[in-house]
């Protein structure tokens, strides 16, 4: 919030919503409820929750959406942070459009290739939704919260343009014959291999020149996330070099574990024990009595209390690889860890927000 208390401002954009705390509510219940019929329809096979999971869905990603691209229309910032998050916002469209079709096509109600928009569904979700989406915060956070030297510009003009289009070429395979089919999928592939590749590197080498050598647990996180992008783009060209490891049941779950449980979710965790912290001090500082200063960020979330999450998370990482290879011995330790995460996660955020309610209380 920054100023009228009915104001949410966009942190990387600077452009308000009205009633935040209404969209926040219109945007959550429907997406957890949703979230959760949609697990139990597909655990179960029931095809009503389904349906019902995907109206709930769709009402929560379509409000989402339409906050979302109002408030950066009329953003005063037009820089490649804003252009990156619009391009996510095009593809998270596009990845709700292609999930509601899959809805519809396992309920019966519609005859489509299901893996055909399974595999689209994951890639626009994944590439577009995802990896767009945190491009956009990368080249305003890394410099600003990790001290780092700021993205060349050749890169951040072109690359999350580039990635978009990469992805709409991929994804033109599914239209044509066979043999041109491959081959465009390969060389829509390759490209995006390539920008992924160029992003990671780029952001380990501008970690490695910051400024401040300080060891930085939020920055350990995103160096496991941008390895684990390096090894996601090595795992899908080795798959197509050599024909029968792509063709295995344990390559694209370890594509998708590398990309969502080595990447995304090491990025989502570094911005939380970053950006938080940051926004408890910066609003309690605001308030306070003069005389008297906020706690600093390193006191809201103590840093032994997120080295530990990071150490749990360092584990977590290879075991969900290991569950793709043999999943009877590693698939139940894979989730113990996760849910461990969230415990921590929750137990770490919480006392953060107890901490800054005690202080607000008082100021």
């Amino acid at each position: 919030r920054h100023g009228a208390p009915d104001m949410l401002i966009l942190p990387l954009a600077g452009s308000p919503v009205p009633k935040p705390d209404l969209v926040a509510w219109t945007i959550h219940l429907p997406l957890l409820g949703g979230t959760l019929l949609l697990s139990y329809a597909l655990y179960f096979s029931a095809p009503a929750p389904l349906l019902w999971g995907m109206v709930l869905l769709a009402a929560a990603i379509a409000a989402f959406l339409a906050v979302a691209i109002y408030s950066l229309v009329l953003a005063p910032a037009r820089n490649a942070s804003t252009q990156a998050m619009l391009l996510a916002l095009v593809a998270l469209m596009v990845t709700a459009g292609l999930g509601l079709s899959l809805a519809a096509a396992l309920a019966g109600r519609l005859g489509i290739p299901i893996m055909t928009i399974t595999n689209l569904h994951a890639g626009w979700g994944l590439l577009g939704w995802t990896f767009l989406l945190v491009i956009g915060v990368a080249y305003q956070v890394v410099p600003m919260f990790q001290l780092t030297p700021v993205y060349p510009r050749k890169l951040t003009r072109w690359l999350a343009v580039s990635l978009f289009v990469l992805l709409l070429l991929w994804s033109a395979h599914t239209l044509l014959p066979p043999v041109a089919a491959h081959r465009l999928a390969l060389l829509g592939g390759l490209g995006l291999a390539a920008g992924i590749s160029i992003f990671a590197g780029m952001t380990l080498k501008l970690q490695w020149m910051r400024k401040r050598r300080v060891p930085d647990i939020t920055l350990q996180f995103w160096q496991v996330g941008m390895v684990s992008l390096l090894a996601a783009s090595a795992l899908w060209l080795s798959g197509h070099v050599g024909a029968h490891f792509s063709e295995s049941a344990a390559y694209p779950l370890l594509l998708g574990m590398l990309f969502i449980v080595g990447f995304a979710l090491s990025v989502i965790i570094g911005m939380l024990y970053k950006v938080v912290p940051f926004l408890i001090w910066f609003h309690l500082q605001s308030n306070m009595p003069p005389g008297k200063r906020a706690p600093n960020v390193k006191q809201v979330i103590p840093e032994n209390a997120t080295r530990w999450h990071w150490r749990l998370h360092v584990l977590t990482v290879p075991v969900f690889l290991f569950s793709a290879i043999w999943p009877a011995p590693w698939v139940y330790p894979a989730g113990v860890l996760l849910l461990l995460q969230g415990v921590l996660l929750f137990i770490n955020l919480y006392r953060a927000w107890q901490l800054y309610r005690a202080i607000a209380a008082t100021a």
